[in-house]
């Protein structure tokens, strides 16, 4: 119910929630039209997964450009540009269409990730100006259930479209949500240089606007680091995510399966979310490091990937889970860091998942095809919970976990 009345007070948290839907919609339906483009001229899992790789990689480059930029200029304008960008990104890949080319979608993909590169930092960096920080917690859960519902009915609504309209016409459907969120972001309102007197921190522009500054800050923080390393554990899942329901769908024989998959992540997801709102605040610590616990064993249980039931309480699992880490793992971030350092470290952050991304992706696509499904899963699995019984080993310390706690409040 808060979070209702926090929409309902803040026009531009409104602005924001339904730019998120609307450009995660034609985003999804996008991601699909990419997949089904692939399946069609690309026959070997790892190619695919490194035609993916290409647009992530372009992304990973422009974001300590993209970090410094955020902190010096206005946020909305770096949202505005992106957007152009993104419009026009979609045009290569109407030729990549019309021509069969795979390497005008290679295009696309490198562009349009270039925008996302400025784009996401600039979002995540004005969330904390639109609300109170006691109201934070509550608008990342909300931002994420808002992303989760779009990427339901993105991937729904596009496998609908798809057998009823040409693939032309389904990224023409994720242009004009582009246009939509561009029209959004124009009416977006946040009085900048009045949250940034606010900040303790408010020289540290001015003084420096080194990228390599994000690094000692980073190593300063405990928490904020290892909250950082601790998102290695549902990348090494969402890394490899298409590739891994395509090849379920394969082993089961069920085409069919990917929509189930899709849809019991997704809303696991979001109840996932609303769970981290009411308890998400009584320890960041022992949530994140519990929930990737969970993610681990969710890896591994899909062993069993040749039983349906199975495979959907895994992806139930693995979804309530991450829609609990991310938006814990958001707002110790907005919170631990600097409000001047935001846009460096948010656009570090970026270049960091997309690295680790890049990595996950062609390590599944690679894995796929020497060694199989069932025993590249075991694999991550395995790693994850090492990840995460490193990290409890180091921190099991009362006192060490009490401090971390302070820093997190």
């Amino acid at each position: 119910m808060r979070g209702f009345l926090l929409m309902r007070k803040n026009r531009n948290v409104w602005i924001l929630l339904t730019g998120e839907f609307v450009a995660g919609f034609g985003l999804w339906l996008g991601i699909i039209g990419d997949l089904e483009f692939m399946q069609d001229k690309v026959s070997s899992d790892f190619l695919k997964s490194l035609i993916l790789v290409a647009g992530i990689f372009a992304g990973m480059i422009a974001g300590p450009l993209a970090g410094k930029i955020t902190d010096q200029y206005n946020k909305k304008t770096i949202m505005l540009y992106s957007g152009i960008a993104r419009l026009i990104s979609v045009a290569f890949m109407f030729i990549a269409i019309e021509t069969g080319s795979v390497w005008w979608m290679i295009v696309f993909l490198i562009a349009i990730n270039l925008s996302a590169a400025f784009y996401f930092p600039a979002l995540q960096a004005t969330l904390p100006l639109v609300v109170e920080k006691k109201d934070l917690l509550q608008l990342n859960g909300i931002h994420t259930n808002v992303s989760t519902l779009s990427r339901i009915l993105g991937t729904a609504a596009a496998g609908i479209f798809l057998s009823v309209m040409s693939l032309w016409t389904l990224y023409l459907l994720a242009f004009i949500s582009y246009v939509v969120l561009f029209i959004l972001t124009c009416f977006l309102k946040v009085d900048e240089q009045k949250c940034k007197a606010q900040s303790i921190k408010e020289d540290a522009a001015s003084n420096g606007q080194g990228f390599k500054e994000v690094f000692p800050l980073i190593k300063g923080q405990p928490l904020v680091l290892m909250t950082l390393v601790l998102t290695i554990v549902p990348i090494l899942f969402i890394g490899g995510f298409n590739l891994i329901i395509i090849a379920i769908s394969e082993i089961q024989n069920n085409p069919s399966v990917k929509a189930w998959l899709y849809a019991a992540e997704g809303i696991s997801f979001m109840l996932g979310a609303f769970f981290v709102k009411r308890y998400g605040n009584k320890s960041p610590y022992a949530t994140l490091l519990f929930f990737s616990t969970i993610i681990g064993i969710s890896q591994l249980v899909l062993y069993f990937t040749n039983m349906p039931i199975i495979t959907v309480v895994a992806f139930i699992l693995f979804g309530f889970s991450v829609g609990t880490f991310f938006p814990t793992a958001a707002t110790i971030f907005q919170t631990n860091v600097p409000s001047d350092f935001h846009g460096r470290f948010f656009s570090f952050r970026g270049m960091f998942d997309d690295f680790t991304y890049q990595i996950v992706l062609v390590a599944t696509g690679l894995l796929l095809d020497i060694i199989g499904f069932q025993q590249m899963t075991v694999i991550f699995g395995v790693l994850s919970l090492l990840i995460t019984g490193c990290f409890y080993m180091k921190f099991r310390n009362g006192d060490r976990e009490n401090s971390l706690f302070e820093e997190a409040g």
